[in-house]
């Protein structure tokens, strides 16, 4: 994911200097806000647990795709890809908006917004450049935000750290997802 659009919410192993831009301002205003907390996700820790757990499956997600986790910010940065896990959205630009909409739905967010916007914005950038342009819709969108309204989850409290050990499936259905 290197497009602005992906670069805007996604994390590699080298982040774009867009990108630790926008991670250092997501940091700067939890620091103003009092909402930084310690780090979350311990990565050693979650690779040791059983294949199936929802803390084995975060850590196998993060792997498959790069990724390291969020170990700065807020509680809701930290946790962003926990929503991945539990939803299975993706992490290309389409999957990014997907995440957003899920969110909006469970608990509104201005930020949450306004990541959807730029996604959308350069999901659009993007579909204009491309000679074959990933399947957009927005009934997808939708669906996701519905799903959101539906689950029983609070990004802003849910405790992922004591659910580590559980089956993935029964977090979701813990959720409603």
């Amino acid at each position: 994911m290197q497009s602005f659009v992906a670069s805007s919410v996604e994390k590699s192993l080298n982040p774009t200097p867009r990108l630790q831009k926008f991670l250092n301002l997501l940091d700067r205003v939890a620091d103003i806000r009092g909402a930084s907390i310690p780090p979350i996700v311990d990565m050693e820790k979650l690779r040791t647990l059983p294949p199936g757990t929802f803390g084995r499956t975060w850590a196998d997600f993060l792997d498959n795709h790069h990724l390291m986790p969020f170990t700065t910010g807020s509680r809701r940065k930290q946790l962003h890809d926990g929503v991945h896990v539990l939803t299975d959205y993706g992490t290309d630009p389409i999957g990014e908006a997907q995440v957003q909409a899920f969110l909006l739905g469970a608990k509104f967010s201005p930020m949450n917004m306004f990541l959807g916007l730029l996604l959308l914005q350069g999901i659009y950038k993007q579909q204009r450049r491309a000679k074959n342009p990933p399947l957009f819709s927005w009934g997808s969108l939708w669906q996701a935000y519905q799903q959101g309204c539906n689950a029983r989850f609070d990004p802003d409290t849910w405790q992922p750290e004591l659910l580590w050990n559980l089956p993935v499936t029964e977090v979701q259905a813990l959720f409603n997802l």
